[in-house]
């Protein structure tokens, strides 16, 4: 194997690496495991449990809306599929990346519901990996559509 083909292959386990450790992370938000201290950083209260029901269910809607306006064109993987299109229309003419920040917000949301560290930790741990993949994504769209930088500059984040 060369240098080049190692490098192709490095980033596809990095793309692979990616997308396992965004769905085991979300995996994780519904499950308590036993051995896992659920200490709650503070006790929910009837609101802090109906406001983080309302970011799911919000964020839920988002993510609905965003899978249809994306179309053929929605992949778990940070590399554009071959023939797709960029989607600036529908909810993408207002962020780059709805999918992703509503699977944050909802991570939140579970938080909010338990306000205990470990779901704390989940969250900051998406946050982390969908940042990862985000700067990943934008490369391969760059590289692929003439538009994506104009389209980049008008509708941030």
């Amino acid at each position: 194997m060369n240098k080049f083909q190692l490098k192709i292959f490095l980033k596809a386990v990095y793309e692979i690496i990616l997308v396992f450790l965004q769905f085991f992370i979300i995996f994780l938000h519904f499950f308590q495991w036993e051995f896992i201290p659920q200490k709650q950083i503070i006790q929910v209260s009837t609101l802090s449990y109906l406001v983080g029901f309302l970011i799911i269910i919000m964020a839920f809607i988002i993510l609905l809306v965003a899978i249809k306006d994306l179309g053929t064109n929605l992949s778990p993987f940070p590399r554009p599929i071959n023939n797709s299109n960029l989607v600036t229309s529908g909810i993408y003419r207002f962020t780059r990346h709805p999918m992703y920040y509503s699977l944050i917000l909802i991570s939140f949301g579970v938080f909010i519901t338990k306000l205990s560290i470990y779901y704390l930790f989940l969250s900051i741990s998406l946050v982390l990996i969908i940042k990862f993949k985000i700067v990943l994504e934008e490369k391969y769209l760059n590289n692929k559509f003439k538009n994506y930088l104009l389209y980049k500059n008008k509708v941030k984040n």
